[in-house]
């Protein structure tokens, strides 16, 4: 069996807003996009609401040149961005943003998805970030992404950045999942036999006209539709980019790990989706500081727990991607907690030194500006 190229990039979805202020933006200003592509040509776009920016990196081939892609990206958008008073920042909610004060992007595939999708498309002021892996045998891809459907929620766990809804405290590491699961073919993919039969299935969708391809199908993870790339879609935005980049570099070795298996006639036990649909949401409402089900012990265990058993499982694959550090860096996510920790951290430390409400969200705001572009120590 030939190995994959594991080839990478990353799609990260900021949200602007006023550096003054802290309030996310209704209205990009028009040249803002052509300003960053000046700075970094190609690898931005649009997204659904005039408050975000996308950006995409270029075909990577191992983790370095990743790290220094989403660097270089993350600079040029802060460096436009900055000429016009906003800021960028990397986070899958805004804190206090209202929804209904959004307008949504110029164009066709926007203005269809706010036609087709009414009232949740309005409510979708949610950002993610994307990871792609190069495999290009479509049948390995449709078989990876079965088996790899067990490790999303510990991937979704480490990530989690949006806690606040519209500044209020959800209870949740996550809340941007809950907003997502209103949109139609999201969540968990089906488990399918072979290539075949998963393009047999978009294809009843395509023939009846309710999609034109598969980029209307939005699952946790998908065969890209443009790319020949496995996408991982389950995780909120991190913050901090070290994070980002460690929780890509796990993604690519949990792939080729279970790619080594394959090669030695073995594979992942699969498990009914609603059983990981449970670590999901515990992933979702409790991050990094909770418990998990190990499925196969059928137990609760610490998170840190098994993400230590994980990082011994990829050992081998981080080794011969060469991302061994990024690979640590889980273990650091772990002890210090995520975006969403952090949030509700300066959150609680501002409201019991006396601030408003507000001023508590704003605090949250101007940390999240900071660690947009340069964190603090671990």
């Amino acid at each position: 069996m030939n190995e994959p190229s594991w080839t990478m990039g990353i799609e990260e979805e900021y949200l602007l807003v006023e550096r003054e202020t802290g309030e996310l933006i209704s209205t990009q200003p028009p040249d803002l996009m052509d300003r960053v592509t000046e700075l970094r040509y190609g690898q931005v776009s649009h997204e659904l609401f005039d408050s975000q920016i996308e950006i995409g990196t270029g075909i990577c081939q191992d983790v370095k040149q990743l790290r220094a892609d989403v660097g270089l990206l993350r600079w040029a958008v802060n460096e436009a961005a900055e000429e016009y008073g906003l800021a960028p920042i990397a986070a899958s909610t805004h804190p206090l943003a209202r929804w209904r004060s959004q307008h949504i992007t110029e164009g066709e595939r926007y203005q269809a998805l706010a036609q087709d999708l009414q009232g949740v498309t309005r409510r979708m002021i949610i950002s993610g970030m994307h990871v792609h892996v190069g495999i290009e045998d479509p049948e390995l891809r449709i078989d990876l992404m079965g088996q790899a459907t067990y490790f999303l929620p510990h991937l979704l766990a480490l990530s989690t950045s949006s806690p606040f809804w519209e500044g209020t405290d959800t209870g949740l590491k996550s809340y941007r999942i809950s907003v997502f699961s209103s949109v139609p073919r999201t969540g968990l993919p089906e488990n399918f036999d072979s290539w075949a039969d998963f393009e047999q299935h978009v294809d009843v969708l395509v023939r009846a006209g309710v999609i034109e391809d598969s980029t209307k199908i939005w699952w946790h993870i998908r065969p890209s539709e443009r790319y020949p790339t496995l996408e991982m879609r389950v995780t909120d935005l991190p913050t901090r980019m070290e994070d980002t980049i460690a929780i890509a570099a796990l993604y690519v070795c949990l792939l080729r790990m279970l790619w080594r298996y394959k090669t030695e006639n073995l594979r992942w036990r699969g498990y009914a989706n609603f059983l990981v649909a449970e670590n999901l949401w515990r992933a979702q409402r409790y991050g990094v500081h909770g418990e998990m089900i190990d499925l196969g012990k059928a137990a609760l265990v610490p998170f840190p727990d098994l993400v230590e058993e994980i990082i011994e499982l990829v050992r081998p694959d981080a080794e011969a991607l060469g991302c061994t550090e990024e690979i640590d860096h889980i273990r650091v996510i772990c002890r210090r907690g995520t975006s969403a920790d952090r949030q509700l951290a300066v959150y609680n430390q501002a409201l019991a030194g006396g601030a408003t409400g507000d001023e508590a969200i704003k605090a949250v705001v101007d940390a999240l500006i900071s660690d947009t572009l340069m964190p603090p120590q671990d």
